[in-house]
């Protein structure tokens, strides 16, 4: 990845910031929106993931990483996002065996990431080993587990065989995953406020599937907006295409945090 990154912050580029306060570290309410939103880079190259982020500018704090662009563009990608002091969600969702999922952890929390993704289907062993994994590279890394994706309802459980609502299904993965040490889960913000009132406030919730007011659902089910995310419970929202696709990114995303502030 031919980036400038490293030069989008004043400053920026030295690796060793990433574990001291962010300059935008404070108490004002944009402050705060800032670390609650997650800027998704849905895209299948390092040079529109650059341009993203440079449109975007300081408007962001933390930015998604998932299966297209990682397998576009590889690990060099994340490497220099954490260079250039953003934070880096790596939405991966590992689902495999134990060891598989913790050796994938080992290597992810080695890149400098934040947060990242593991599915808590995959059983309480593979939730325990991604954990420690984790804890034993960077006891700072959030290790979310994954419950029902936002592109599915009740219908897409049948037919994999889930009998339960979605609502259950939730809080069944949540409480799995909380259980064997994840730092939060990742689930829609229509089920946010029932994982709150069952299990807690002392975790990470993150919501996708979020669309601001007006905006299309494209292949999401369970949307909702930024601000009945947060009021929901939803500690980080993730955006992706109305922020990445607006003809001004910052000024789409400095709509999202005046929501999100509301």
């Amino acid at each position: 990845m031919q980036t400038t990154l490293p030069h989008l912050i004043p400053g920026s580029g030295r690796e060793n910031d990433r574990h001291k306060s962010s300059p935008l570290d404070g108490n004002s309410q944009e402050t705060d929106s800032r670390q609650k939103l997650i800027v998704a880079l849905d895209v299948s190259t390092a040079a529109a993931a650059e341009r993203i982020v440079a449109a975007v500018g300081d408007s962001a704090l933390t930015y998604k990483v998932g299966m297209q662009l990682y397998t576009a563009a590889g690990p060099q990608v994340v490497r220099e996002l954490v260079a250039s002091g953003r934070r880096v969600f790596l939405d991966l969702k590992y689902h495999d065996i134990p060891n598989t999922v913790a050796s994938a952890v080992h290597e992810a929390a080695q890149l400098g990431v934040s947060m990242l993704t593991v599915h808590a289907a995959g059983s309480g062993k593979m939730l325990r080993a991604a954990v420690d994994a984790a804890r034993a590279t960077n006891p700072a890394l959030l290790v979310l587990g994954v419950t029902v994706l936002t592109s599915l309802d009740e219908n897409d459980l049948k037919n994999i065989g889930v009998r339960e609502t979605v609502r259950d299904e939730v809080l069944r993965l949540s409480a799995l995953a909380l259980a064997n040490g994840c730092s939060g889960i990742v689930t829609s913000a229509r089920e946010a406020s029932a994982v709150r009132a069952e299990l807690g406030h002392d975790f990470a919730i993150v919501t996708p599937g979020i669309r601001p007011a007006g905006a299309g659902h494209a292949d999401q089910v369970r949307v909702v907006t930024p601000a009945e995310a947060i009021a929901a419970g939803a500690s980080h929202i993730v955006v992706g295409r109305p922020i990445t696709e607006a003809a001004d990114p910052a000024a789409e995303a400095r709509a999202i945090l005046s929501q999100i502030s509301s």
